[in-house]
């Protein structure tokens, strides 16, 4: 996408809560627009991704005009999609409340969540804080509110998004090829096994069949 941001007058476009261990996606609010499908599907690879990442905090930079950026807090992510040009302090700023709002709604529900989306009515105060985050005055009041906590912003990495799906790629490749390795040295193992019983049956048949015939003849000499 080229110029799909531009067309939209929000700043916060896309919202995604998602829980890390498996990325079950539990709470969401986007735009209805379809300049904004390819941006969905990359968020959902994003989210399926995520326990493979050790960054807590991450911008990650699109080939169009708009940068995810995300936080993980308490094994939950929060990723939003915003245009190039909006303020990554105010990104961040926007994240951390929603954290601390989802914290305080749901924080409880998070690990017993068993379906997709079981916690979409928290779209509500998503829906309130993206308001204010498109307000500019109404933004900088929650920035100086969140004080100190964003001084170091400039310093969370940025990172490509085909670095990001890449990596996971490889790794699910080498976890495959892993998965194929292991599969492997059990066959082998177990036919080892097989083939040292083989030769140990063959070792000890002959002495076993002297043994059974010299065992009958005394029987049926002496009983």
């Amino acid at each position: 996408p080229a110029a799909e941001c531009q067309k939209l007058k929000i700043m916060v476009l896309l919202t995604y809560i998602a829980r890390v261990i498996d990325g079950l996606p539990l709470a969401a609010s986007m735009d209805d627009s379809q300049d904004l499908q390819e941006y969905k599907v990359q968020a959902k690879q994003l989210l399926k991704r995520l326990s493979e990442t050790h960054h807590v905090r991450c911008s990650i930079d699109t080939p169009g005009s708009c940068v995810f950026h995300y936080v993980i807090e308490d094994g939950v992510c929060f990723l939003t999609l915003c245009e190039r040009t909006y303020s990554k302090r105010l990104a961040f700023a926007y994240l951390e409340e929603l954290h601390k709002e989802f914290a305080r709604q749901h924080g409880a529900e998070v690990a017993a969540a068993a379906r997709p989306y079981a916690l979409i009515k928290f779209d509500v105060t998503i829906q309130r804080l993206k308001r204010q985050y498109v307000d500019s005055r109404s933004a900088q009041m929650n920035l100086s509110k969140l004080g100190d906590e964003l001084q170091d912003v400039q310093r969370i990495m940025m990172q490509s998004i085909d670095e990001v799906l890449g990596r996971g790629e490889r790794i699910d490749s080498l976890s495959s090829k892993t998965a194929t390795l292991a599969m492997e040295s059990k066959a082998y193992l177990k036919d080892a096994k097989k083939l040292q019983w083989n030769a140990l049956v063959r070792k000890v048949a002959p002495f076993a069949a002297v043994s059974f015939v010299v065992l009958l003849v005394l029987y049926l000499r002496f009983f």
